[in-house]
C-alpha cells in the first residue's frame, strides 16, 4: 500500500513539474521568439529556438505521466515505466536537432559575414526577463523532480538550468555588440549557444542509454545491497548480483546459498526476511527474485557471464 501511495504521489508531482514548464516556456519562447524575429538578433532567436524545445518536452512529460500510471498487462508484464526513459532519451534528440540548426545557422553566418544589426534595448529587456523566468522554472523542476525521482522532470531542471547559462551568455553578447560595435559577436555567442545545447544532448542520450542498457554509473547500491546480505543469518555467497532501474524504482536479482540441509521451508524464510531487509534499506523497490541454491554445491568456478559478486564492487 505504501509504494502505491508513493507512487500516485510521484505521478502527481510529475504531472504538476510538467504543467509548470509547459506554460512557463510558451510563455518565454514566445517573447524571445518575437524579439528575435524583430530585431534580427540569431543568438535571441536560438534561445527562443531552445526555450521552444522546452514546451515539447513539457508536453511529453505530460503524456508520459499518464502513461506511466497504467498497470502491467500481457503485453508489458514489467509495467509502462521505461516510458518515461525512452521519452528523456527521444528528449536528447530533440535538443541536438535544435543545437545543430543553431549552430549551422551561426557558422552560415559568420562564413557570409551577414551579422545581426545593433542590439534594439527589446532584446535585452526580453533576455533580462528569461533568465528571471528560466531560474523560477528550473528550481520549480529540480525540487519537484527530486521528490518525485523522475528522470524526465530532472532532465528539465537541468536543461532549464543550462538555458539560464545560455541567455546569460545571450545577454553579454548583445552587449559587448552594443559597447564595441560588433555585430559578428552576435553570430559567435550563437554559435557557443549551439555548441552547447548539442553538448547537453549528448549527455543526456549518454545517461539514458545506460539506464536502457541496465547499467549503472555508481556502485553504492550495490555496496548497500552487499552490506544488508551480510547481515542476514544463513545466507552466503551472494553471486550474480543484478540491480536495475524501472523508472525511480529497482528491480533486483541475487542468487544466494544456504545450508544444504535445510528443508525447503526454512530456506524459504531465509529468502524472505532477506527480502524484508533489502526493502528497508533500499527505498522503492518494484520486484525482488532471490534464487536459493545449496551450500557446498557451486557451479561458480568460472566468471559469470553476468551479474555481480561483492568482489566485484570492491575492485
Amino acid at each position: 500500500m505504501t509504494n502505491n501511495n508513493n507512487q500516485t504521489n510521484r505521478l502527481r508531482l510529475i504531472k504538476k513539474a510538467a504543467i509548470i514548464a509547459f506554460w512557463g516556456n510558451l510563455l518565454l519562447s514566445g517573447l524571445k521568439l518575437f524579439a528575435g524575429f524583430k530585431t534580427g538578433s540569431l543568438s535571441v532567436l536560438g534561445d527562443g529556438i531552445d526555450s521552444a524545445t522546452d514546451v515539447v518536452v513539457a508536453g511529453i512529460a505530460l503524456f508520459i505521466s499518464f502513461l506511466i500510471s497504467r498497470p502491467s498487462d500481457k503485453t508489458h508484464p514489467w509495467g509502462h515505466g521505461r516510458a518515461e526513459t525512452t521519452a528523456t532519451m527521444a528528449f536528447s534528440f530533440i535538443i541536438l536537432f535544435a543545437g545543430s540548426q543553431l549552430s549551422l545557422s551561426a557558422i552560415k553566418s559568420l562564413i557570409t559575414q551577414r551579422h545581426a544589426p545593433e542590439p534594439e534595448l527589446l532584446s535585452v529587456v526580453i533576455i533580462l526577463i528569461s533568465i528571471a523566468g528560466k531560474l523560477g522554472l528550473a528550481l520549480s523542476q529540480y525540487f519537484l523532480g527530486k521528490k518525485a525521482d523522475s528522470s524526465i522532470t530532472l532532465a528539465n531542471a537541468q536543461n532549464m538550468r543550462n538555458d539560464v547559462v545560455i541567455s546569460v551568455s545571450v545577454l553579454l553578447g548583445l552587449c559587448l555588440s552594443y559597447f564595441f560595435t560588433l555585430p559578428l559577436i552576435d553570430s559567435i555567442i550563437a554559435l557557443l549557444v549551439g555548441l552547447w545545447v548539442i553538448r547537453n544532448a549528448v549527455k543526456l542520450f549518454l545517461e539514458m542509454n545506460m539506464e536502457l542498457m541496465d547499467g549503472s554509473e555508481s556502485s553504492e547500491e550495490y555496496k548497500t545491497l552487499f552490506s544488508v546480505i551480510k547481515g542476514v543469518d544463513g545466507v552466503s555467497n551472494p553471486h550474480k548480483v543484478r540491480m536495475r532501474k524501472i523508472a525511480s524504482m529497482w528491480d533486483i536479482d541475487l542468487d544466494i546459498e544456504v545450508d544444504e540441509n535445510m528443508t525447503v521451508h526454512e530456506a524459504h524464510k531465509i529468502a524472505d526476511k532477506l527480502e524484508e531487509e533489502i526493502k528497508k534499506a533500499i527505498p522503492e523497490v518494484y520486484d525482488i527474485v532471490i534464487h536459493v541454491e545449496p551450500a557446498g554445491h557451486r557451479r561458480h568456478h568460472r566468471r559469470e557471464q553476468y551479474g555481480l559478486k561483492e568482489t566485484d564492487i570492491d575492485d
